[in-house]
């Protein structure tokens, strides 16, 4: 009989391997950045919410905040590594003007990040304390994430076409939010429960969608200007700006 440790940590590390794929994505993105030379009208704000969710899910994983939680820790920390190589690139190939204006996101990001590691540590003394509130704080921000996905819903209704909303992706958020929901489900976990499981229910209405209208989506459709973003679990999930294929992934 396997035990529900053992259990929770093969979960974990599925869950780890498809978060991986879903945080290495952008890749290709920033490959043609790097090749042109330009980001262009690309967007970095997924990038930057995918960075204070990996932050904030980092804080939540350490022992002095929730023990017990090192795949979080994991599968954050190596997402939050990828966004700042991402983060990086996109500031030594961008404008001026657009260099700026993502600074001032990422200062934001990290003075909040700073504020909450200080409130939580001084003023919450347990770990069910720093639990709840780094945990409710991980809820939110996940919930927006996991929002994002609805607009390009909406479009695939109107248009009657997938080809905003590319399948393998979809299935990656699935498969990333059933592993994490089942991790957080094994020794009960409702901060990781409730963003992962709006990600498999997302990715379960995408795959049901793309079902609906992949036939009735034109064989010449042209290449769509900009690639669906789509959430990560146990991560992130970028909410906005021009998508590009990233999904974040950590619960």
């Amino acid at each position: 009989m396997v035990s529900a440790d053992t259990a929770r940590n093969i979960v974990g590390i599925i869950g780890n391997i498809i978060s991986f794929c879903l945080f290495i994505s952008p890749a290709p993105t920033f490959y043609k950045i790097w090749k042109k030379g330009s980001v262009e009208q690309f967007s970095p704000i997924p990038y930057l919410a995918t960075l204070l969710n990996c932050m904030l899910w980092v804080f939540y994983g350490l022992p002095i905040v929730h023990p017990n939680s090192l795949l979080v820790v994991t599968i954050n920390g190596t997402g939050f590594v990828l966004e700042a190589i991402y983060l990086s690139m996109y500031f030594l190939y961008s404008t001026k003007e657009q260099r700026l204006r993502a600074l001032k996101f990422l200062v934001a990001e990290l003075v909040f990040m700073v504020i909450v590691v200080i409130v939580v540590l001084t003023t919450a003394h347990t770990h069910s304390k720093r639990t709840l509130i780094v945990g409710v704080l991980c809820v939110i921000f996940g919930a927006c994430m996991y929002a994002s996905p609805l607009s390009v819903m909406k479009l695939v209704i109107e248009t009657k076409s997938v080809k905003y909303m590319p399948f393998y992706l979809s299935l990656a958020n699935f498969l990333n939010g059933i592993c994490w929901t089942a991790y957080a489900l094994i020794r009960f976990d409702i901060f990781i429960t409730i963003p992962n499981g709006l990600g498999a229910l997302f990715g379960a209405v995408q795959l049901i969608l793309y079902g609906c209208y992949y036939r009735s989506t034109p064989e010449d459709d042209e290449k769509p200007k900009a690639e669906v973003q789509l959430p990560t679990t146990i991560s992130s999930r970028p909410p906005g700006g021009r998508a590009d294929g990233h999904t974040g992934a950590l619960r």
